[in-house]
């Protein structure tokens, strides 16, 4: 693939990222049930289509590249989602969310609305393309919440839940969890008959209080698991290294935005064990974000020839394996 075909690639990937985030900050129940039954004429069947060419329509007045970015991106990355896959959930089936409050904490619940969008899975790949995954409902659906003085701090949602199913089937042994959340992931592998401790690091007492008083009673195995209240990446440099771990699973930034600088500390910090085997919470996402930046930093230099690199030697240093080993040197 030439220099030019990738760095086009790169560009799309930014333009639709953009559109993404500025349709779901903004107006992300800009579609509704009434324009949905209108446009497919209450075929169910045609509800994907027409929200990809729905999401393509809005921002792209030229047709050829609505039909573009369409076909490259919005038709694949948008699903209609059922409920019924996650209200049968094992955390959502066994733990019960009241509504609560400690200081400028809050535990409750919110909802999507029917055709309400949102990123449902980590950015799918594709050779250098990186596609947003957007979902919504057909039905109403609520989902477990913390909110800190009225802002949504931690959901759990199908993104948490598809973006965890990874790093929970690879979870083993003693493990320890770096962000507690409202204990989905730790709840999760908790149920598993090779996960025989889990330790989880959060630095928030009022976290803590609201997971102890009104969560954790709810686990049927919670003899397995400890909280400590800590700095998460301090007790990853002084105190894991000390412990006998065989896995870490790190989950402390909301998005990718947060999330690049954080994974680059903690990446520094694998070395200190090389036993333990790491995972971090959409890490596809954080990877293409720093993946660009690696990509547009030396773009200039491949063009003018004063950096040579062949398509391969280019394709391996664009790798997801070459820049989560880079990640721990930059």
């Amino acid at each position: 693939m030439k220099l030019d075909e990738i760095k086009s690639i790169f560009d799309k990937n930014a333009i639709v990222l953009e559109q993404c985030a500025m349709y779901l900050n903004h107006t992300p129940d800009a579609m509704t049930a009434e324009q949905m039954k209108e446009i497919t004429g209450g075929e169910s069947e045609l509800e994907e289509r027409s929200f990809a060419l729905f999401l393509a329509n809005i921002f792209f007045e030229d047709e050829n590249e609505m039909t573009e970015f369409y076909k490259e991106y919005y038709s694949k990355g948008v699903k209609k989602l059922s409920p019924e896959d996650y209200t049968s959930d094992p955390y959502y089936k066994s733990i019960k969310i009241p509504q609560a409050q400690i200081d400028s904490w809050t535990l409750s619940n919110q909802k999507y609305q029917p055709y309400e969008a949102f990123v449902y899975n980590d950015l799918l790949s594709s050779g250098y393309k990186e596609i947003p995954r957007i979902g919504f409902f057909e039905k109403e659906f609520s989902f477990p919440t913390v909110f800190e003085n009225g802002v949504e701090w931690m959901a759990i949602k199908p993104n948490e839940i598809e973006t965890m199913k990874e790093p929970i089937a690879k979870a083993h042994g003693s493990v320890l969890v770096c962000g507690l959340g409202l204990g989905y992931y730790a709840y999760m592998i908790s149920q598993k008959s090779n996960v025989s401790k889990i330790t989880i690091v959060e630095r928030d007492e009022r976290a803590i209080r609201l997971f102890c008083d009104y969560i954790l009673p709810q686990f049927d195995k919670k003899d397995k698991i400890t909280i400590i209240k800590a700095d998460a990446i301090d007790y990853l440099r002084e105190q894991a290294p000390k412990q006998k771990l065989d896995f870490a699973f790190i989950d402390l930034w909301h998005d990718a935005s947060d999330g690049v600088e954080l994974y680059i500390k903690i990446k520094k910090l694998e070395a200190l064990n090389s036993k333990i085997e790491y995972s971090y919470w959409i890490e596809r996402t954080i990877i293409s974000s720093i993946k660009a930046s690696v990509f547009n930093s030396i773009y200039p230099k491949l063009k003018s020839g004063k950096l040579q690199k062949t398509e391969k030697e280019l394709e391996n240093m664009l790798s997801d394996e070459y820049i989560r080993e880079l990640s721990k040197y930059l």
